[in-house]
């Protein structure tokens, strides 16, 4: 019996989000802010909330916490979710890792310290190998680089199958994943003139496990090696929040992970999450439960 059922490792922010009640305004334009809320941001933590809201136990650790108020906020925010934060570290000196995100219905704009984060001196815990040795899946973001390549590479050695995203399909984090989700905002920075159905070859002929690429309201395209790609259409949803999409997709697959099913039923299960989440706001904090998302399916059908 493992302690958690998912180590994640990974970005933790804190978010100010604001729903636009119009598009977002070009250079010198004006938006009308319609809403405005304190939320989590980073990969890692948006989809142990998500997950946690699902009814999946998860340890959290990542970069450090700010000594600030917003960092004591953020900090009670994830433990009101029951998420472990034994190994989060709160940092004196140290101001956070913080984003500011506009929505509106199309699109979602982020501005944040995430540069500064990543490109100067290490503001992140290594990850340890006994806490990987206590979960049943592994959801690891890649920015930490060496690491990051670590999580992925205790992973491998404990047997413990991991999760990644947004990664080269040469890297280990994508080849040796259990399942790994390409964005389409990754794709286009990281192979901007890379054809789809190529790039999801050279990604499917290099994994062990599930390759997904998400392609926001085209249809998702998902398979293994050696198998044909399948294909599913997003859910039709009236979008209020996109912020946590990708993270919520990825939370969706790795509870499907976690209940061995399909992969059609795992991709199905994501896609439905996901479009709860853009459904609401804000959408992570509201994300929804499982039999939330069992009825949702019922009602849409697959």
């Amino acid at each position: 019996m493992k302690d958690f059922d998912v180590y994640a490792y990974g970005v933790v922010a804190s978010s100010e989000l604001h729903l636009l009640s119009m598009s977002f305004p070009p250079p010198d334009g004006y938006a009308e802010i319609a809403e405005s809320h304190f939320m989590t941001g980073g990969e890692a933590l948006n989809s142990a909330i998500v997950l946690s809201r699902l009814g999946v136990s998860v340890q959290l650790d990542g970069n450090w916490i700010g000594d600030t108020p917003v960092g004591e906020r953020l900090l009670k925010t994830i433990r009101d979710y029951g998420i472990d934060t034994a190994r989060l570290r709160v940092m004196k000196g140290f101001p956070g890792v913080r984003e500011i995100v506009f929505s509106d219905e199309h699109s979602r704009t982020i501005f944040g310290n995430y540069v500064d984060l990543l490109s100067t001196t290490r503001k992140w815990n290594p990850p340890q190998k006994a806490d990987l040795a206590k979960a049943r899946i592994v959801c690891v973001d890649p920015p930490f680089q060496a690491e990051s390549a670590l999580v992925g590479a205790y992973a491998i050695e404990l047997g413990v199958p991991f999760v990644s995203i947004d990664c080269p399909y040469d890297q280990a984090l994508s080849s040796a994943a259990a399942a790994v989700i390409v964005s389409g905002e990754f794709r286009n920075r990281q192979y901007p003139e890379a054809e789809l159905s190529e790039l999801f070859a050279e990604y499917q002929q290099r994994a062990q496990g599930l390759v997904v690429l998400t392609v926001g309201d085209d249809a998702i395209l998902y398979g293994r090696r050696g198998a044909d790609r399948r294909q599913l259409k997003p859910y039709r949803v009236k979008v209020i929040d996109s912020a946590g999409a990708g993270d919520s997709f990825r939370a969706g697959v790795i509870y499907g992970m976690l209940q061995q099913w399909s992969d059609d039923q795992t991709i199905q299960y994501a896609a439905a999450v996901a479009g709860l989440v853009c459904a609401s706001f804000p959408g992570v904090l509201n994300s929804p439960t499982h039999a939330e998302v069992m009825q949702f399916i019922q009602e849409h059908g697959f």
